[in-house]
């Protein structure tokens, strides 16, 4: 079983699926894997990106697992998997088409079955961007379930909450002027400036949780100048701004524009994740993976946002719970092939405890 999964994330990791057309691929290859080992698959195409869905069970609550097919961009040879010491190396090795592989072994394994519960596999082509066409669209046309499991990077612990999200645009004025001269003009650099220093400063981003210290505030990108002899009389900064369950987006806004002396504007919001760590469902989960682990598993907050906030957005119960490994995003990304193996166990275990 181990140097199945190994070999169907290898296979989805060559598959470089940064761009839509190699999404589609992957996504048309797991739906044709799926089939021949027993699963039906529904191949779901939304404005040019396919997600897949398959069904498993005949009655009992719904658990969805939930794992997306994108990756972020990388160089050629990230593209080219390969296992030393135990680790796969790869693109998407840990974040997170390790999990994917697992999560269709377990519809494959277990289709036979008879479960105590319906599962739901949900293949996305469009997390690492939003995930507005694959989860959002999915959840809108009823995909629901009783619980959700987002199989992305936590070495084995669940993540029970997640930042929301609010990217703002901010633009502040200045006064041009000739280079030689920047007293006659009003730097419009400098103003940005001290406009984030005043932003960084505000109590909201000082606030804690149990499960966070702080929100965060990047600032994300800057432009303005159009010559190297003259001072700039625009400037526009982007705000990356990952805010805590609990914080309202609304008040943040607000603070924020209390200390601009400029234009703000709003690029993208997300909720946050809330989901109750005592929950029945959750707590089930827990104990699976503290049978099968023979670890105690924590429950943690994820700084970054994932599918997750789609189900939670609609009262249903939804985690991030996936392998071990480590630098997603970054070079020599690997996710530890042992447990790939242990989370296809906890899984199971926990289908079987409904």
């Amino acid at each position: 079983m181990k140097e199945s999964i190994i070999s169907l994330t290898r296979k989805l990791i060559e598959f470089r699926t940064v761009e839509k057309e190699r999404i589609n691929e992957a996504a048309e290859y797991c739906a044709e894997w799926l089939a021949a080992n027993g699963v039906h698959a529904r191949v779901i195409n939304n404005e040019g990106l396919k997600s897949v869905v398959s069904v498993i069970g005949e009655e009992g609550p719904t658990v969805i697992l939930n794992g997306h097919l994108d990756v972020v961009p990388a160089g050629p040879d990230q593209f080219i998997p390969y296992v030393a010491e135990g680790k796969l190396y790869g693109r998407g090795s840990f974040d997170m088409l390790g999990s994917v592989a697992v999560m269709m072994h377990v519809m494959a394994e277990l289709v036979q079955e008879e479960l105590p519960c319906k599962v739901m596999l949900a293949l996305v082509p469009d997390e690492e961007k939003g995930g507005q066409k694959g989860t959002k669209y999915l959840v809108e046309h009823g995909l629901l379930g009783d619980v959700v499991i987002c199989g992305e990077t936590t070495n084995l612990d669940i993540a029970v909450q997640a930042k929301g999200v609010l990217q703002v645009e901010i633009q502040i004025e200045g006064v041009s002027a000739h280079g030689s001269r920047p007293w006659l003009g009003d730097n419009a650099i400098l103003n940005a400036v001290e406009t984030y220093k005043r932003i960084e400063e505000l109590p909201i981003f000082s606030v804690s949780t149990p499960y966070f210290e702080h929100p965060s505030l990047n600032l994300a990108r800057i432009e303005a100048g159009q010559a190297i002899n003259q001072v700039p009389d625009c400037c526009i900064m982007d705000l990356d701004i990952r805010y805590l369950p609990g914080q309202d987006p609304a008040v943040l806004l607000k603070e924020i524009k209390g200390v601009v002396n400029g234009t703000v504007r709003v690029l993208s919001e997300g909720e946050p994740v809330q989901t109750n760590p005592n929950h029945p469902l959750i707590k089930r989960l827990q104990q699976a993976a503290e049978h099968v682990s023979g670890r105690n598993i924590q429950m943690f907050g994820q700084h970054g946002a994932a599918d997750t906030r789609f189900y939670a957005a609609r009262g249903i119960p939804a985690v991030e719970f996936g392998p071990c490994g480590a630098n997603h995003h970054g070079k020599n990304e690997y996710v530890d092939t042992d447990s790939l193996v242990t989370f296809k166990e906890i899984l199971t275990d926990y289908i079987f405890r409904f």
